[in-house]
């Protein structure tokens, strides 16, 4: 499509150049409406043709392929000639290494524009950006300007510049800005030319540098004298080409030491006030020892300062810094068998790697020695985005140069294997038959992608609700765990890739999360039966069945979170644009409950992770294996190491800790009133009442905490409630039958009986129940209280268990049972049954609680806000709502 503007000139133009740069400014000129005349690049490296070069041939342009453009100084004839016959009145140089001469700089009407980055005067020369880098500039730009027989003196066309961020790298700098931009600006240079309004603004003097090319290997070595941020400055100017380096060795220096020379990538600079422990690493010409670490390789520089390195390579081959050494650790893992479909995406991706390096490609054919660059890496990276639709990284590339090594680690990530793409997740197994199946999962805390002990050693034995049997011991964590899976989150968010990844892959991620979580239901289940003591069926359906629907459920947000935009008063005779960004809050703590252990835990986390956020989770104490099953099927799925964390243990500890953190989210309690009307169906009536406060044992944080019966039934209803007491099947929670499991665990256990003790001891009735069931396990007898009054203590109190609260209130008295369903300091969820639709909608506006459920009970829905208000919280879970708990809006205004 061109672009007819008034007054524009359709430019005749020559591409001098090479490179994926110069193709997309050519395809974006040539849109434009521009004649491409000729293309100008280098010869063949082999059977390599430049991309340029294979563009221009498809579009059927005139190429040429010169070697050179001078001889002894001098222009050669023949090649001016032919650069001549295309009749170009604009040459465009977007990325130029070959020295082009004047006569053909001067030749046509409108000369030459060269694009280079940097802001000139700085930095002329080559590796504009890393010695942008090199050198703490503050700012990175680009310029687009006037050649001249200069070197890069020549007038300015146009610049643009942007900030340079604190961990930015030659790599990042150029994806994020100078590719993106640089191909924009060069093409708008031509606009203004074609519009003839391209200005000609001469270079300052004052500001002016030259720098040295870097391809001397003396100019890439680590000088110690160095601060901490200068030689992360020099670590990442040189990343990820041709790399800084420096030598090496994991022994105490002596006379005889063997010095292995690596180089240095993924360079950050370390903030923490504690410095880990780990082996010492020592610098040739550095009396200074480093330390490898779980996450790296600290440097120090001169002034105290660390940096911590990711990724180092040692003979050719990249690998993580902290396995530098340990061959175990470092061995690459048996090849995976691939299915048919992963056979056909490994031919398209040796056919891209063929495209990119014009030969043929074996399955140990390296990327690099088949003379790749590190331009060759983004197209491949983007090549393989577009083509299989999976995500990787530069260094993926750089760590699995060889074709069969890249295409375990590209089929590892299409599985979703492993949170560091390993393809396994190994832990300390309990494996148990319970159920007719076996089971496995993990009873250590989940920090950082590992499973691991608490620090202390310490560990809590989990007891089986049904018969009082210890499960297993699970690590019981402190302080110190807490600490280090809050770093772990912190590092997650601020560096790690979940913090870079796009909102899709994000989603695409929990989506493979809420499968393997479906795969593994029954398995769920059962684990979360003998851990909590929910009934088996109810644990399928609702633990674990809602649980998977509410991953799936924000899956699908994670990509459509945004801002708006918001029209404002302009500032004239400018103009303004204001638009809001919905940004993820950082690193959130969540502490949940017992009753719903895997429900709750999804409920939460699942709206977090979709925000873009990283979470430390302490599940409860008494019944934590879900969430470490959880864990391990997140590790899974791929989720990246530090993105999720759980830490087991006290609530005095844990919970507290969590809690003083800046963001915590926390599942509360409620009082729910539960208002029944005479003009109700009755059978209805007691099956709702029975489910309001029976479901899950009672053990459940909306449950009817007060049933407000009005007078004319109120002997009828509770005459049917126990009638269906009575049939109500007390047992084992795996038994397919049972509709009653044991309470959660003892301690809860004997808080109910106090609780009836007290609900007695004031004058409620209590009709049936009230005590512990006369069979071993944790049983409690679903328990009825009459002619309960407003200030006895189980009229205000919470009990989170069987027990039933009936209160009669006057026949038509609606605002009087109004305000004593609302005089407590709870207000999370309520209920009512009428006929009568206009009592109903009155009431649901009097209710001072965040759920109103009419003629229904207890049903909530995923995509439904769910919360309290009062002491029963603020803010939601579930539904579009809860996203807003995990997000941070952000204004911004833009004068122009």
């Amino acid at each position: 499509m061109s672009d007819n503007k008034p007054g524009k000139e359709t430019l005749r133009v020559a591409i001098i150049g090479q490179s994926l740069f110069a193709v997309e400014v050519y395809k974006a000129i040539k849109s434009n409406g521009h004649h491409i005349v000729g293309v100008f690049t280098i010869p063949d490296q082999g059977s390599k043709e430049d991309p340029l070069a294979t563009i221009a041939s498809q579009d059927v342009v005139p190429t040429f392929k010169f070697k050179a453009w001078r001889q002894k100084g001098q222009i050669i004839p023949e090649v001016l000639e032919q650069y001549k016959s295309v009749g170009a009145n604009l040459n465009v140089l977007p990325f130029c290494s070959q020295f082009i001469p004047m006569e053909v700089i001067d030749y046509p009407q409108y000369k030459s524009i060269v694009y280079h980055p940097s802001i000139l005067p700085r930095h002329r020369g080559a590796n504009a950006i890393a010695w942008t880098l090199i050198e703490g500039d503050a700012k990175a730009g680009l310029s687009i300007f006037w050649a001249d027989d200069g070197l890069d003196t020549g007038p300015v066309l146009l610049q643009r510049e942007c900030d340079v961020l604190e961990d930015d790298t030659l790599d990042s700098l150029y994806k994020r800005f100078m590719y993106p931009e640089g191909i924009k600006a060069t093409v708008d240079a031509v606009e203004l030319i074609a519009l003839g309004t391209a200005p000609v603004l001469q270079q300052p003097v004052d500001g002016a540098t030259y720098d040295p090319a870097l391809n001397k290997k003396d100019l890439q070595q680590v000088q110690w004298r160095l601060s901490g941020q200068q030689l992360h400055n020099f670590i990442r100017g040189l990343d990820s080409s041709p790399g800084a380096w420096t030598c090496v060795s994991l022994e105490e220096p002596t006379e005889s030491t063997a010095w292995q020379e690596i180089r240095l990538y993924g360079s950050q600079l370390f903030k923490d006030s504690s410095i880990p422990t780990g082996r010492s690493v020592y610098f040739q010409g550095n009396d200074k020892p480093g330390i490898q670490w779980e996450n790296g390789l600290l440097i120090p520089g001169q002034d105290g300062k660390w940096v911590n390195v990711q990724r180092i390579s040692a003979e050719g081959k990249v690998m993580k810094a902290a396995n530098y050494g340990r061959q175990a650790e470092s061995s690459s893992s048996a090849a995976v068998e691939l299915t048919e479909d992963e056979k056909a995406k490994q031919e398209i991706i040796r056919q891209v790697w063929k495209s990119i390096l014009s030969a043929d490609v074996s399955d140990e054919t390296d990327f690099f020695a088949a003379g790749a660059g590190s331009m060759d890496v983004v197209r491949l990276v983007e090549e393989l985005k577009d083509k299989i639709g999976v995500t990787l990284q530069n260094e993926d590339v750089f760590m699995a140069t060889k074709f069969n090594e890249l295409i375990q680690c590209v089929i590892s990530k299409l599985r979703g294997d492993g949170s560091d793409g390993s393809g396994k997740v190994e832990y300390d197994a309990i494996v148990m038959t319970v159920n007719n199946r076996e089971i496995r999962f993990p009873h250590q805390q989940f920090i950082n992608g590992k499973f691991m002990d608490a620090a202390s050693g310490k560990t809590t034995a989990i007891i089986n609700p049904t018969d009082e049997s210890v499960i297993c011991q699970v690590s019981s964590g402190g302080i110190e765990d807490v600490q280090k899976a809050v770093e772990a989150a912190r590092m997650a968010f601020e560096e790690g890739e979940w913090g870079k990844m796009n909102a899709r892959d994000r989603g695409r991620l929990l989506f493979k999360l809420a499968d393997l979580m479906e795969e593994h239901k029954e398995e769920l289940a059962t684990i979360e039966s003998i851990d909590s003591g929910a009934v088996y069926t109810l644990a399928l359906k609702t633990h674990v069945g809602m649980s998977i629907d509410t991953w799936r459920y924000f899956a699908g947000w994670c990509d459509k979170i945004h801002g708006s935009t918001i029209p404002v008063n302009n500032a004239r005779p400018n103009k303004n644009f204001t638009f809001t960004r919905r940004e993820p809050i950082g690193v959130c703590g969540l502490v949940t409950p017992w009753n719903y252990p895997l429900m709750m835990l999804s409920w939460k986390m699942a709206a977090c992770l979709a925000a873009g956020n990283t979470v430390v989770h302490k599940p409860a104490e008494v019944c934590p294996l879900t969430a470490l099953k959880f864990a391990e099927l997140a590790a899974r799925a791929g989720i990246p190491p530090g993105v999720i964390n759980i830490v087991t243990g006290k609530g005095s500890i844990i919970g507290q800790a969590l809690a003083e953190h800046p963001v915590t989210s926390l599942e509360l309690g409620g009082k729910s009133p539960f208002i029944i009307f005479s003009d109700c169906d009755i059978d209805r009536a007691v099956r709702l009442g029975m489910s309001s406060v029976f479901f899950n044992k009672g053990e459940n944080c909306i449950a009817a905490g007060r049933l407000f019966v009005e007078k004319p039934i109120h002997d009828e209803f509770v005459k049917r409630v126990l009638i269906e007491i009575g049939k109500m099947s007390i047992g084992d929670p795996l038994d397919r039958g049972t509709q009653h499991g044991p309470q959660n665990h003892k301690a809860h256990l004997d808080k109910l009986i106090e609780y009836c003790d007290i609900g007695v001891k004031e004058g409620a009735t209590l009709v049936t129940g009230g005590k512990r069931a006369d069979r071993p396990g944790f049983f409690f007898l679903p328990t009825v209280f009459t002619d309960v009054q407003d200030h006895m203590y189980v009229a205000k109190e919470e009990s989170f268990g069987p027990v039933m609260i009936i209160s009669p209130f006057e026949s038509g008295d609606v605002d009087s049972v109004l305000r004593r369903a609302n005089a407590s300091e709870y207000g999370l969820a309520s209920g009512v049954i009428t006929r009568d639709l206009s009592k109903a909608l009155y009431v649901t506006e009097k209710l001072q609680a965040g759920t109103v459920f009419v003629n229904t009970y207890n049903k909530t829905d995923v995509a439904a806000p769910f919360g309290g208000f009062k002491q029963s919280g603020f803010g939601k879970d579930l539904g579009e709502e809860a996203l807003n708990e995990y997000l941070k809006t952000k204004c911004v205004t833009i004068e122009y």
